[in-house]
């Protein structure tokens, strides 16, 4: 990352350890983050907008995080920082929206073939960038960020504040029938990593970023055969994938036992969250009633289900807009480490009842200025309360949808709300130029007549 860059992202993040941290019955809060892959929105039996059946899987089944939900806040607007895993990982480490990190996708070269030349992403996350782990750390956390990295080939977690890590890791996991998709071997680490700390009397920050649900599936035999005699749904009807998610959810409930038996509940925070959307377009992986899926900013591709527990939180449904970038100023503040960004909402005013007091500065930014599979092209997309406004590069062509009305985004209101357009086309341009985003740019050699270059499979 660029000098200037980085000095300006130090002059709008100010961190500085209190006197007293911030403790909940006398004692520092722990904060365990499970952090699921490619889990869409509707890929949980947890309805994410209260009473709209329609807003979770009527096959899939995950009871243990509908107990979570059950006491906890379940957001019905949370939305990953982009709509893949790499620069999503990134935003939630440092609090800062991809564009600005200019970590947009993956990787992968541009493509000359296309009409518009996308830029080159960064994947690699600077040392110098102030993190989740690092901050906590310096707050006298012990850190652990088990399971998938996918930041970069170069470099893992332990370079951003982690004590405890898995080195660097991508999409792949050794994982058995017995142990699919590694998530009961991450489980039980995570849990040691818990029982250690405990009887240290260190607070702890426990991240464990599952491989599951991300391709290729893979379950339990005994999961799989519990879902083939389940009737079909109409979104969803693979046992398989539905087996994978069972399985991820069974190990919610060993972590809520642990953490009874360790007798740390009354400062304990338990955190939800997935990394993108859902691939889409697929049975398995169908995002309905949402627009299309991962690699877009479509609402299927970065629209996520987010729920937190814990104490001091108001159980119920929020339907304010919030980012995974959240989560950053959100744990920081739990542990009594200010921090104050341009990018990161400190979410404690929704989480204990207090919602007039929460107040975003900045419209929430979404961009992949990248060219994928089928419709994944360069796109943007900011969200301002319930409207959003989504850009297509290569038509040049901006619309607006009102989300609260059109949660599918199928009805162009810019027409209809001109003043509210305008607004979101200035504050869209204002946000692109103040990030220093990486824009698509014209291919003065495209050939409409060519066919875009064939890319090797590649797993994301």
């Amino acid at each position: 990352m660029q000098r200037r860059t980085l000095f300006t992202h130090f002059a709008l993040i100010l961190i500085t350890i209190v006197g007293a941290r911030l403790t909940v019955a006398g004692q520092a809060p722990n904060i365990i983050f499970i952090y699921a892959d490619d889990m869409g929105w509707t890929g949980t039996s947890v309805e994410m907008i209260k009473g709209d059946p329609a807003s979770k899987s009527d096959f899939y089944q995950t009871p243990n995080l509908q107990k979570l939900a059950a006491r906890g806040i379940v957001f019905s607007q949370a939305y990953s920082p982009g709509p893949m895993c790499t620069p999503s990982r990134a935003g939630v480490l440092t609090g800062l929206t991809p564009a600005k990190l200019h970590i947009t996708a993956p990787g992968g070269r541009p493509d000359s073939s296309r009409k518009l030349l996308s830029p080159r992403s960064s994947t690699q996350l600077s040392s110098d960038l102030p993190t989740i782990g690092t901050t906590l750390k310096s707050a006298g956390y012990a850190t652990a960020l088990l399971g998938k990295w996918h930041i970069g080939r170069h470099g893992d977690a332990g370079d951003h504040g982690f004590d405890l890590h898995d080195g660097t890791t991508l999409n792949e996991s050794r994982g058995t029938d017995e142990d699919p998709k590694s998530i009961v071997s991450l489980t039980k680490r995570g849990i040691a990593f818990m029982e250690k700390n405990v009887k240290a009397e260190n607070p702890f920050y426990l991240q464990l970023s599952h491989y599951a649900v991300h391709a290729p599936i893979q379950s339990k035999p005994i999961s799989i055969k519990k879902f083939a005699t389940t009737p079909a749904g109409k979104l969803h009807d693979d046992s398989s994938y539905a087996g994978m998610t069972w399985d991820l959810d069974a190990s919610l409930l060993q972590i809520q036992d642990a953490i009874k038996k360790l007798g740390i509940a009354n400062h304990t925070y338990l955190v939800f969250m997935s990394d993108n959307g859902a691939q889409g377009n697929r049975r398995r992986q169908n995002n309905l009633p949402l627009n299309a899926g991962k690699g877009t900013v479509r609402e299927g591709g970065i629209r996520i289900p987010f729920i937190v527990t814990g104490p001091g939180i108001e159980p119920g449904y929020c339907d304010t807009p919030v980012s995974g970038t959240d989560l950053f100023a959100t744990f920081t503040a739990w542990a009594g480490a200010e921090a104050s960004s341009a990018e990161s909402e400190n979410l404690t005013a929704l989480l204990t009842g207090r919602s007039t007091k929460f107040k975003r500065r900045k419209p929430l930014l979404f961009h992949y200025p990248h060219y994928g599979r089928g419709v994944q092209k360069p796109q943007t997309a900011i969200i301002l309360n319930n409207w959003k406004l989504y850009r297509d590069w290569e038509s040049g062509k901006d619309t607006l949808f009102d989300l609260k009305k059109d949660i599918g985004e199928s009805t162009d209101l810019s027409a209809k709300h001109p003043e509210i357009f305008k607004k979101l086309v200035a504050a869209m341009d204002t946000r692109l130029k103040e990030t220093r985003a990486q824009l698509p740019t014209k291919n003065g050699a495209y050939n409409p007549n060519s066919r875009p270059a064939r890319r090797p499979e590649r797993r994301r």
